[in-house]
C-alpha cells in the first residue's frame, strides 16, 4: 500500500491504542442497532409464518376434516418454526407467554381446531411479536405507485399476469398456482405488511422467490400496488369523500395502522365506510401524507395524551408522552420560533421542562393539567408568530441563514483556530489529520441525511443523545489540546518543543486528538442542521423553499469568510500571545461544548433537570438548570486549578 499516506496507514493497521479506544466506544454506543437485527431478522420471518397460517389454514381444514394434507402439513411446520424463531427471541417480559401463545396455536392446528379459531389465534400472536418487540411494520415513506407499476410488469407480470390474475405465461403448470390478486376472499384478508413480507422474504417450497435485490423502498410500493389491484374505482372514490370528511382518521390514519390492518378487519371494525376508506388510501397513501398533524399539533396531542396518562396513574407514560411532545414536536420549530420571538421559545421550552419536573415529583393530577393549559396558551402564541399558511419567503430565508450560522459558528471557530495554528508553527504534517475528521464528518452527514430521509425515522430522543455524547466527547478533545498549546505558549516552553521536535513530526496522539476534534466538531453540527433544515424545508412548503436555499447559500458564504478571517489574522499574532489566544478558544469551547451536551442529554429524558433561574445564553452553553450549570462551573473549576499550576511550575522555572 505504497499509495496510501503513513497516517492512512497507521489507521488502517490499528496501531493507536487512543484512536483504538475512540472507535470501541463508537462501536459501543452503535452495537444496540446491530445486535437488534438479527432479532428483528427472526421477528419478521415469524409474523410472515403466522400470516400464512391465518390465510390458508381455514381454506385446508374445515369441519376438523384436512381437505389437502400437504397444505396442512405446511401448516403445522410454518407454526413450528414460528415457536423455533420467538424462542430465539431476545428477552422480554412477555416473552415467556408469547412462546406458549404460539404452542397453544400449534396444538389447536394438531387438534384441527375450526379455521375461524386459528386464524384469530394466529393474528393475535402475529400482533404480540409486533407489539413486545416493537418491530417496524410501515414503510419510511408513503410509496411511489408508478414506480411500482413498472417494476411488477417487470418482475411480477410473467407470473401473476399483466393484471395479477395469476395467468401470466409462466403460470402455466405452477404448483401451487400464481395468486390471484383480484380473489376478493383471499385479499381481503392479506394486509400490505404480509406482502410485503411475502416479497421480501418468498414462500418456501413454491416458485415465489424472496425479491431482496429490491430496495425496502421498492417492496413497500410492490405490496401497496398489489393489495389496490382488486380495487374498483368506485369504491376509491366513495372512500375518498368519506376521508375529506374525517371517516377512517382515528382508525387508519397512520402508514402503520394502515398496512398492518387487513380489509376484513377493517369492515369488522367500521363496516363497507371503513373499508371503503381503505381502499381509497391503497389508491392514494399520499393522502396520509397530506393530512400529518404539524409539529405543534403533535405537540398538544401528547400533551393531551400524557395528561391522560398521568391521571390514569402511569407516571412512566406521562413522562415519555411529555418528552415526545417536545423532542418530536415542539424543537422542529424551536429554531424558527426563535427568529421571530426567542423570548417565546425560551419560556416555551421551560415550560415543558417544568411539565417533565411536575410529573416526576408526583404533583397531583390537577396541578399537571395546569401546567399542561400553560404550555397550550404558548403554543397558541407560538402559533400566531409562525403563522399557519407556511412561512414567508423573507422569514424561510432568514430562518435558513441563521439555522447554518447559529450551529457552523462553533464548528469554524475550532476548525479554522486549529489550521490557524498548524500554518503558523509550520507543522503541516497535521494538516491530512484535520482534513481527514471533517471530510469523514461531511460524508457522515450526507450519510444521515440520506438515512434520515429514505430509510428510517431519526426520533428527537436519538437525535439529541447523539448531540449529546458528542458534544461532550468534542469537550473532553477539546480540553486535551488546549491544553497542549498552553504548555507551549510561552516562548521559552515553545523553543525547547521546537529543538525536541526539528525533524519530528507532532506527537501521534496529538495528530489524531485534533482528527477527532475536526470530526466532532463538524458532525455534531452538521447533525443538527440536517434535521432542523428536514422541518423547514417542509414548514417553507414548495413556494418557500427557494428562499431557504438562498439562506442556506448566504450562510455558507458567511462561515467562509469568517475561517478566512481567522486565518488570515491569526497567523499573524506573534507567537506566545497567538498561542494563549488559540488555547484560550478551545478551552472557552470545551466549555460551551460541554454546557451544550448536558442539555440536549436533559431533553432526551437521560439526565435529570432542575431549573435555576431563567436567564440563558445558547451560543456560550449556559442553560439555567442545576446540573448544566454544575458541570461547567466544574469544568471551568478544573481549567482554572490547572492554569494555577501551570503558572507556578513556568515561575519557578524562569
Amino acid at each position: 500500500m505504497a499509495w496510501v499516506p503513513a497516517w492512512a496507514s497507521s489507521l488502517l493497521r490499528g496501531e493507536h491504542r487512543w484512536l483504538r479506544g475512540v472507535l470501541g466506544a463508537l462501536y459501543i454506543l452503535a452495537a444496540p442497532a446491530l445486535w437488534a437485527q438479527p432479532a428483528a431478522e427472526n421477528a419478521q420471518a415469524a409474523i410472515h409464518m403466522l400470516d400464512y397460517v391465518s390465510i390458508d389454514y381455514p381454506e385446508f381444514v374445515q369441519d376438523g376434516k384436512v381437505l389437502d394434507p400437504p397444505e396442512y402439513q405446511e401448516q403445522l411446520e410454518f407454526a413450528r418454526q414460528s415457536i423455533g424463531l420467538l424462542q430465539a427471541m431476545p428477552h422480554a417480559p412477555e416473552k415467556d407467554a408469547l412462546v406458549a401463545r404460539a404452542g397453544q396455536l400449534l396444538a389447536r392446528i394438531e387438534s384441527k381446531a375450526p379455521g375461524v379459531e386459528v386464524a384469530a389465534l394466529a393474528r393475535a400472536v402475529a400482533a404480540d411479536v409486533m407489539r413486545i418487540y416493537n418491530v417496524t411494520v410501515a414503510p419510511r415513506q408513503t410509496p411511489d405507485l408508478k414506480r411500482a407499476a413498472a417494476l411488477f410488469q417487470a418482475q411480477c407480470a410473467a407470473c401473476h399476469g399483466a393484471q395479477g390474475r395469476g395467468d401470466g405465461p409462466a403460470a402455466k403448470g405452477m404448483d401451487p398456482p400464481a395468486s390471484n390478486f383480484h380473489d376478493e376472499a383471499r385479499m381481503r384478508q392479506r394486509s400490505v405488511y404480509g406482502l410485503y413480507n411475502t416479497i421480501t422474504l418468498g414462500v418456501g417450497g413454491t416458485p415465489m422467490r424472496a425479491f431482496s435485490e429490491l430496495s425496502q423502498a421498492d417492496r413497500w410500493a410492490l405490496g401497496f400496488f398489489v393489495a389496490g389491484l382488486r380495487v374498483a374505482p368506485h369504491a376509491a372514490d366513495q372512500g375518498e369523500a368519506l376521508w375529506k370528511h374525517g371517516v377512517g382518521k382515528g382508525e387508519i390514519g397512520s402508514l402503520r395502522a394502515l398496512v398492518t390492518t387487513p380489509a376484513l378487519a377493517v369492515a369488522e371494525k367500521g363496516g363497507a365506510d371503513l373499508e371503503a376508506v381503505l381502499a381509497f388510501l391503497l389508491k392514494r397513501p399520499q393522502a396520509l401524507e397530506d393530512s400529518r398533524p404539524a409539529p405543534l399539533a403533535l405537540t398538544r396531542a401528547r400533551l393531551r395524551e400524557a395528561v391522560a396518562a398521568y391521571a390514569a396513574g402511569d407516571r412512566q407514560l406521562a413522562r415519555r408522552h411529555a418528552i415526545t411532545a417536545y423532542l418530536e414536536g415542539f424543537e422542529l420549530v424551536e429554531s424558527s420560533l426563535d427568529n421571530v420571538d426567542s423570548k417565546l421559545r425560551m419560556e416555551t421550552e421551560k415550560e415543558m421542562m417544568a411539565l417533565r419536573n411536575a410529573i416526576d415529583s408526583a404533583q397531583p393530577a390537577d396541578a399537571v393539567a395546569r401546567q399542561v393549559e400553560r404550555i397550550g396558551t404558548l403554543l397558541d402564541q407560538a402559533d400566531e408568530k409562525l403563522g399557519t399558511g407556511g412561512l414567508s419567503a423573507g422569514a424561510a430565508f432568514t430562518s435558513s441563514l441563521l439555522i447554518l450560522l447559529r450551529e457552523g459558528l462553533e464548528a469554524i471557530l475550532v476548525l479554522a483556530a486549529i489550521i490557524a495554528f498548524v500554518l503558523k508553527t509550520g507543522r503541516r504534517d497535521a494538516m491530512p489529520y484535520i482534513h481527514a475528521g471533517w471530510i469523514a464528518a461531511v460524508v457522515l452527514g450526507g450519510a444521515t441525511w440520506a438515512v434520515s430521509s429514505y430509510v428510517l425515522t431519526i426520533t428527537g430522543a436519538s437525535r439529541e443523545l447523539t448531540e449529546g455524547f458528542s458534544a461532550l466527547a468534542a469537550s473532553a478533545m477539546l480540553l486535551y489540546v488546549g491544553a497542549w498549546l498552553h504548555k507551549r505558549s510561552h516562548a521559552q516552553a515553545w523553543q525547547t518543543f521546537i529543538r525536541e521536535h526539528v525533524t519530528a513530526a507532532l506527537g501521534k496522539r496529538t495528530l489524531w486528538a485534533m482528527a477527532t476534534i475536526s470530526f466532532l466538531a463538524v458532525y455534531r453540527e452538521l447533525f443538527e442542521v440536517i434535521l432542523f433544515y428536514q422541518a423547514l424545508w417542509a414548514q417553507a412548503g414548495p413556494a418557500g423553499q427557494s428562499s431557504v436555499l438562498g439562506g442556506m447559500a448566504a450562510g455558507a458564504v458567511l462561515l467562509a469568510g469568517l475561517g478566512w478571517a481567522i486565518l488570515r489574522y491569526g497567523v499573524r499574532l506573534p507567537l506566545g500571545p497567538f498561542f494563549a489566544a488559540t488555547s484560550a478558544l478551545l478551552v472557552a469551547m470545551a466549555v460551551v461544548f460541554a454546557g451544550h451536551g448536558v442539555a440536549a442529554l436533559q431533553e432526551a429524558g437521560l439526565v435529570s433537570v432542575t431549573p435555576l433561574g431563567t436567564v440563558a445564553l445558547p451560543m456560550l452553553g449556559v442553560h439555567p438548570t442545576a446540573q448544566g450549570l454544575a458541570s461547567q462551573g466544574f469544568l471551568l473549576a478544573v481549567i482554572g486549578l490547572a492554569w494555577f499550576s501551570s503558572r507556578r511550575r513556568t515561575g519557578r522555572s524562569a
